[in-house]
């Protein structure tokens, strides 16, 4: 699942040294959503005249250690290989959209195969334009940095919008898919819940989200950081079990796929662009690297990977099951395959232990926020009682509205052509305006418009099907 495995790129780690005299300096950064902090400031507070001397010396020095350190991260950037940093940019494009990409194939037809392989190289190319903005504003070190570069305040506040959406939907798609994959798990399941008017699958997944909100209470998130590999781990997973499944023939390839299905094109188009979409992250891949001058091929070599796995699950997928295909891979391999019903339990587990992670870019800024009015236990309170609400909002969206690929679409639509396509290109337009030539500038305008425009066209084709759905289910 895409915002699952990046959320190995969007963890945080917290860094807190104390010093004597009741002096704290905290560090605290988060790749993929950069939060504005003020320096720390260190005070000294003795009675005493030599041990005030002591004391200044030893602020002195944790605030020399600490610009060191600052200037060591601005000046020579991260430590990551060439080879590190494709395999962490493939592991964060290959997701959640990775379910859905042999569905979107099926309803677009096998001549959308190219609509993904162009939207894939527009992404590889904002990606660049992202680098472009980095190398202009070397202070800049997140997405909300650029937008801030470019358009101030306004810039920051947008990108930061369109981030947190991103990862609100994604959280309901993941939510959906545990719900579809639960009742597979547990067939047959004797549990039901007549005065809450709920179906098996429903009451499990209210349980299975009741289990993982404890996590949403721990003060230190950095512990379970650990849960981030299994995103990677799951996408091996999908695409093994699929694969597996065509190579011995569990399953033949022996269905026909349709050449063109225009009509269903505005739909699948946010299916594909939420697929290609991880440009919250890539600023910082972009700091992590030995050499940033290589990170344009770092995303040729990263897309180019995808889109190869992509087209391989997508037309396995369309070839065993044809229009039978569902709009998560998962859910169409036999049941009584062994490789199915691992797919399914690594689907089911993720959403579980992702919560507390996906969470964290909105715990993150409250904790700041409160730290200087409540307690250290207070503010625990206060961000588990936040993250709890958000999370029943959540699975209560899930169960009213468990259409997989129709959220997944709008999501793609609305939020990620936006992240991946619109605002790199806006940004850059406005960094780089100086010594910008009217080729790049003209390019870069169509883009934003054709962005525009997939983004209309398939939010309305997305919102259509997703509210003819609703209504179907509920004259039903």
């Amino acid at each position: 699942m895409r915002m699952v495995l990046a959320t190995r790129a969007k963890l945080w780690t917290s860094i807190a040294s104390r010093l004597p005299c009741g002096s704290q300096i905290a560090s605290e950064s988060m790749q993929g959503v950069e939060l504005a902090a003020a320096p720390p400031r260190i005070a000294c507070e003795s009675s005493v005249e030599g041990e005030n001397k002591v004391c200044q010396n030893e602020c002195d020095a944790g605030l020399a250690e600490l610009r060191l350190q600052a200037g060591e991260e601005e000046n020579a950037g991260g430590n990551s290989s060439f080879a590190h940093v494709v395999i962490n940019m493939v592991a964060m494009l290959t997701g959640l959209g990775q379910l859905s990409i042999p569905y979107a194939l099926e309803n677009g037809g096998w001549s959308s195969a190219f609509l993904l392989i162009g939207l894939g190289m527009v992404c590889a190319y904002t990606s660049h334009l992202l680098a472009k903005c980095l190398d202009k504003r070397p202070r800049s070190r997140s997405y909300t940095d650029i937008g801030q570069e470019a358009y101030g305040s306004k810039g920051r506040i947008i990108a930061a919008t369109f981030m947190y959406l991103e990862i609100f939907f994604a959280l309901v798609s993941l939510t959906i898919s545990l719900h579809d994959n639960l009742s597979l798990v547990f067939p047959g399941t004797p549990i039901s819940a007549r005065w809450a008017h709920m179906s098996s699958s429903q009451l499990m997944t209210v349980i299975a989200v009741l289990i993982a909100l404890p996590s949403l209470w721990l003060r230190d998130l950095s512990s379970i950081s650990f849960l981030s590999s299994a995103g990677i781990i799951l996408s091996i997973i999908i695409f093994a079990s699929v694969a597996l499944t065509a190579i011995f023939g569990w399953v033949r390839l022996d269905h026909e796929i349709p050449a063109l299905r225009i009509r269903n094109i505005p739909r699948i188009s946010g299916l594909y662009v939420f697929s290609l979409s991880g440009h919250i992250i890539f600023p910082d891949l972009y700091k992590s690297m030995k050499d940033p001058s290589k990170f344009t091929k770092v995303t040729i070599v990263s897309y180019t990977l995808v889109a190869a796995l992509y087209m391989a699950l997508a037309f396995m997928g369309a070839r065993m099951f044809g229009p039978d295909v569902n709009s998560q891979i998962t859910l169409s391999l036999p049941s009584h395959l062994v490789v199915a019903k691992v797919a399914q339990w690594a689907i089911v587990l993720t959403p579980m232990t992702k919560y507390v992670l996906e969470f964290a870019p909105l715990a993150i800024p409250l904790d700041r926020r409160l730290a200087g009015s409540m307690s250290s236990c207070a503010r625990t309170a206060v961000r588990g009682t936040v993250g709890s609400v958000v999370l029943v909002v959540i699975l209560v969206l899930a169960l009213s509205v468990p259409y997989f690929e129709y959220v997944l679409s709008l999501t793609g639509s609305l939020v990620s052509i936006f992240i991946s396509v619109v605002l790199p290109c806006g940004f850059y337009t406005k960094i780089c305006w100086p010594s910008l030539s009217k080729p790049l500038f003209v390019l870069n305008v169509l883009l934003i418009g054709f962005g525009c425009v997939l983004a209309v066209f398939g939010t309305i084709s997305s919102s259509k099907s997703l509210i003819k759905s609703i209504q179907g289910h509920t004259s039903s």
